[in-house]
């Protein structure tokens, strides 16, 4: 008797397995499928500004200016979404919409309120951040990317709303809409070097850019409140909900820092190599960033809220079995992936980038850029899985140890590699960065956390 009931407990604990892993594998197909229309537009304007620009000193001024703005975004919003998400699915299984207005009240205020200050700081800032990222840039050169900075910085408070708002309706296993307004970010620029070519400026490709990321935040501010939620600002300290977000938050604050500055690391090393660097590694890693970013797309929008439920429901089992199963996957689709791009990325690169000011000699750069850049593509994706299994515990302060271990390598590697192999070397310290990474998180996850998600059963 007792046998059978073992049986039919095991059967049932199999079906429910193999029937979240279904939902998860169709949120992963859905994103999937949107997040490649998406980043097919961005790809197109990618097209047009490489046609446009090509390798010169403007598009080196627009990304210079951008990085930072974009570092400040993903460190602040993007700490908040992975600490979000987790406390929002616990509010909304124990207390319902009413506990998750409250928690979203107050998470919005202390979000708005570093978005505001971080703006203004790096706008009083300004004379010293563009001197510092374009410290080999002529005084012209210069002056175009403090121009470009001060209209980039609209990006942070707009950006960071949206990455908020996007939290929101992932907790609600909403991820359609999500990943379909991110397609305004690029569809602006895109819309503008459609309708005037070679008479379109970097002034207003940065002005273009920043009305894309106006219209994501309109149109997420306008789906959260269709789900029921106010916009409202308001502080409620007696939620223990809040508490959380915050204690979790500060070591992915910290973590993030330390990661991010990786990006800003890498482009001013590209600015002391001459000119064109910069340009030159930010297409070796548009094509990559494509791979990358809709398989991390894919895979953190889906499997977060799964693994929260399953960690607020202390479903260990399961939330082993998901973690190792989809880690099986991408290593499988990735390796090989991988080495096919890795092989085929001259002709990628002149198939996709060769035309108008971008030449034969930049093709050339750009694909050996290129394929260094592809050798994090593994390490990158199956990253994000144990990034998301350990935000769900609640471990957030693993992945600050690793973002320090990273950003020692990260400077040391880059001030080596790229004495070495110029530009290339600072594309080959990334993947090389990653892999590190992937490796230090995943030690960590089964050394310190071995009653939880990865226990054997």
């Amino acid at each position: 008797m007792i046998e059978s009931i073992k049986r039919h407990v095991q059967r049932w604990n199999g079906w429910r397995r193999q029937s979240v892993n279904r939902r998860i594998f169709g949120a992963i197909l859905t994103v999937g499928g949107l997040g490649m229309t998406v980043r097919l537009v961005l790809m197109a304007k990618e097209l047009l500004v490489a046609r446009r620009f090509g390798t010169t000193d403007a598009l080196d001024a627009y990304l210079t200016a951008f990085v930072v703005p974009m570092f400040a975004v993903s460190v602040i919003s993007g700490s908040f979404n992975a600490s979000l998400i987790p406390a929002l699915v616990r509010v909304q299984e124990r207390d319902g919409q009413a506990g998750a207005q409250q928690l979203l009240s107050s998470v919005m205020l202390i979000g708005a309120g570093l978005l505001a200050a971080a703006t203004g700081l790096l706008a009083v800032g300004s004379g010293t951040v563009v001197s510092l990222m374009g410290s080999r840039f002529s005084p012209a050169k210069l002056e175009l990317t403090q121009h470009l900075y001060y209209v980039l910085l609209a990006v942070l408070p707009l950006s960071g709303l949206s990455t908020i708002w996007s939290a929101v309706l992932n907790a609600g296993e909403r991820f359609a809409l999500p990943v379909v307004a991110s397609a305004m970010t690029p569809l602006m620029p895109l819309a503008l070097l459609g309708v005037l070519g070679s008479r379109a400026s970097v002034e207003g490709l940065a002005l273009a850019t920043v009305s894309g990321y106006a219209g994501e935040a309109l149109l997420l501010g306008w789906a959260i409140h269709r789900r029921g939620y106010s916009h409202r600002l308001r502080w409620h300290p007696a939620d223990g909900a809040v508490r959380q977000v915050v204690y979790q938050y500060v070591p992915m604050l910290m973590g993030s820092i330390m990661m991010g500055s990786t990006t800003i690391v890498d482009q001013a090393m590209a600015a002391r190599l001459g000119a064109g660097s910069v340009s030159t590694l930010g297409y070796g890693n548009r094509i990559v960033g494509f791979v990358v970013g809709l398989g991390s797309l894919s895979l953190s929008t889906a499997v977060l809220p799964h693994f929260s439920r399953m960690v607020a429901r202390a479903d260990w089992a399961s939330a082993r079995h998901t973690f190792l199963v989809y880690l099986r996957l991408v290593l499988v689709v990735t390796v090989p992936v991988t080495i096919l791009l890795a092989a085929a990325s001259l002709p990628i690169v002149r198939l996709v980038f060769q035309r108008g000011a971008f030449t034969a000699g930049d093709s050339l750069t750009v694909a050996r850029v290129q394929s260094f850049y592809l050798l994090q593509v593994p390490f990158y994706l199956g990253g994000i899985l144990v990034v998301r299994l350990l935000s769900s515990l609640r471990a957030n302060h693993v992945m600050m140890i690793a973002a320090a271990i990273n950003m020692v390598v990260n400077i040391s590697l880059d001030w080596i590699l790229m004495r070495w192999i110029g530009v290339a070397g600072i594309a080959l310290s990334t993947a090389i960065v990653y892999c590190v990474s992937f490796t230090f998180m995943l030690t960590m996850l089964y050394r310190h956390l071995p009653e939880a998600a990865i226990a054997k059963r």
